[in-house]
Order: C-alpha cells, then structure tokens, then sequence
C-alpha cells in the first residue's frame, strides 16, 4: 500500500489507532539509545500490543546486530515492527523485515530480496535522512558498507512527530540537518532527477533555507516542525534519484576522522559543487551541460543567492556559522590516497559530472 504519512507536534498519539485498526500483536519495538529520553517514550510503551524492544545496535550498525533483530523477531512471534529513532534505527527495522522471510542457514545478503507484508511505522526522531521514507538501508557487513533496497522496505506509516526533536543535542541537530539539505540539493543535481525528484529537493532546500536560523540558533517550536517535513522531503528526493559525489565521498571521512554522516557530507558538498562548476567539459548527464547549468542557478536561487558561487560561498559560511569545521590530518599524502580509492564507483555515476581519481585526491586535499 502507498505510504500514509501523519504530521504535526504530537501525531505520535494516533499510533495507538493505527495498531487496532490494522490488528497489530506483537510488535517488535527498533529504537535506539535516545528512547529513553523522549517525551513519546511513554505514549509508545503503553500502545495496545506486546512489545518486544531492540536496541542492540550502534550508529553504524552492523550486520550481526541485525541478524540478531531477526531472531527477536521470529522469537516473539510479531507481525509487525515500530522503529523509533535516527535513520540507523529505521535502516535496522527496514532490514529486519527484509530479511525476517529469509533462510536463516545463509548469509541474508547474498540471498534475493523478496516482498514481505509485515508492517513498518518509522517515528524519526531526527530531521535528517528522511529514511522514514526510502526503500534504501545501510548496514555494515565485515567492516564494508552495505547499501540494501527494495520497494517492500519503505514502511508502511511515516509519523513525523516534532516534539521528539526537544532533546535532540545541538551538534546532532546541525548534523541531520545538513545532511537532509545536502540529499536535496544532490538529489536536484543528480542524473536521475525527475520532475517529482526535484519538487521534492525545492522544498528541502527552500524550507532549509527559511527555517535554519529559526531552528538552529533560536529552537524555535514551529521552526522543527518544518525542518522535520523539509528532511521528509529529501528522503523521497533521494529515493527517486539517490546520492552523488559528496555523499559517496562522505563515508570513509566518517570512518578515518570520527566525524558523523551530516558533518562529513556538508564539508564535502561546497568543494564537489566548485568543481563542477570549474570542470562543465566533464558533464555526465545526457540532458547536456545547459541544462546543468540551468540547475545549478535554480539551486541558487532557492537559496536566495544570484549565482551558483555566491550558494557556494553562502554553503560555506553557514558551515562557519554552525561550527562544522573540516578534520587535520597528520599524514595528509597518505590520507589522500586512502580516500582517493575509497569512493564507490557506483554512487560516483550519480554524480552528473565525471571526477577523475586524480582531481578526487585533490577535492579531498581541499576538504581536510
């Protein structure tokens, strides 16, 4: 079925309607170590099903942690599944439904993908991913990340409840929050934009661009409602036409430097942007070089600037402005190379102009 979403401060309170109504037993409950200290964390315990509580994951969660989910599920014997938490909880939920129809006697990834109808509501607590809302997962198997999609993941309630974003820490805010302005403005950039893909990354970028100062620098009530709907919208922006270049070049910065996905993105994002601009010769999307162009300014524009370098620079000074700074590095030559080889190939022709290793090395020379 199409995905019901259900908006506004306190909509956490219709979940309980939603379990009568489709006969939900035995939930499994997918949360992580925010749970306890959310407003909703009652209105969640007290729904009208056994509830069987997972929380053995990290920020990064790994394959084992997920196989473990599986068996919980199985065990308590539930036809359905509540995610509560960051885009990792949600990517766990949506992989344990995944694989919960599976053998069990093989490894899940390398067995094919098949349709399951066990219910999913995902309550984000975090405005960033939008993962409430995408048939795609990470996880991380042997130490490698590992991108899981299937359109039978996307979960079947998105509830978008701001007042979990209370206590949300400042630093994480700024994070997700980058992180959702960056899928929308890759996402408008990308090969595979469509029509619907880039109404979604308008609003992502509009509504970021409104709202940042009101909900970052004066936490603002109503501020958090629309940047959760403006992160709702970059996760649809996505799913249609997935990451680029900053995002595929984000993940090993993470691992080498500690820094958290929406930091890594967000210092990545204005160094790729130049560059295209400075390389149109290298332009990858059939669409041709004017109609690139055409995008860069419509980005601009939405972010209320004249040209595509002033969005650079305004991109820039807002990471000045929320402390995003860029990671040192001690053997920065060594460094280079390992970042150099590590970005996927894959996400990379998303990207709609080509980046030879060689300007990847100098990109990531420029960022750290």
């Amino acid at each position: 079925m199409a995905q019901k979403t259900i908006c506004g401060k306190g909509s956490c309170a219709e979940i309980s309607g939603i379990i009568t109504k489709i006969s939900i037993k035995n939930a499994l409950l997918v949360c992580d170590s925010s749970f306890p200290y959310l407003g909703i964390k009652d209105t969640v315990e007290q729904l009208p099903c056994e509830l069987v509580k997972f929380d053995r994951f990290t920020s990064n969660p790994v394959y084992e942690d997920v196989c473990y989910g599986v068996e919980l599920f199985r065990n308590g014997q539930c036809d359905a599944i509540i995610a509560v938490g960051g885009g990792s909880a949600i990517d766990v939920a949506k992989c344990i439904k995944l694989f919960s129809g599976m053998d069990r006697t093989r490894n899940y990834l390398e067995q094919d993908f098949k349709n399951t109808n066990i219910p999913i509501l995902a309550v984000p607590t975090t405005a960033g991913t939008g993962s409430e809302s995408t048939r795609h997962a990470v996880i991380y198997f042997n130490g490698q990340k590992q991108s899981v999609s299937h359109a039978s993941i996307v979960p079947d309630y998105a509830i978008l409840d701001s007042s979990v974003l209370k206590t949300l820490p400042i630093y994480q805010k700024k994070c997700t929050m980058m992180d959702a302005l960056c899928q929308g403005i890759e996402s408008w950039w990308s090969i595979n934009s469509t029509e619907e893909s880039v109404k979604d990354s308008e609003q992502t970028v509009s509504l970021i661009t409104e709202e940042l100062e009101n909900y970052i620098f004066k936490n603002e009530e109503d501020s958090a409602e629309i940047i959760m709907r403006a992160a709702n919208y970059s996760g649809r922006a996505i799913d249609i036409t997935q990451t680029t270049a900053p995002h595929a070049m984000s993940y090993k910065l993470t691992s080498m430097y500690g820094l958290p996905h929406g930091h890594a993105v967000a210092i990545c994002l204005p160094e790729v942007w130049r560059y295209m601009l400075d390389h149109p010769e290298n332009c990858a999307d059939n669409r041709g070089v004017e109609h690139l162009s055409s995008v860069f300014n419509e980005i601009a524009k939405c972010m209320k600037t004249a040209s595509p370098k002033q969005a650079i620079d305004k991109f820039e000074e807002l990471l000045h402005r929320l402390e995003l700074s860029s990671p040192c590095s001690e053997n920065k030559t060594e460094d280079l190379k390992i970042l150099a080889d590590s970005v996927n190939e894959t996400r990379l022709k998303n990207n709609p102009v080509r980046i030879p290793k060689d300007d990847m090395k100098t990109i990531y020379d420029r960022i750290i």
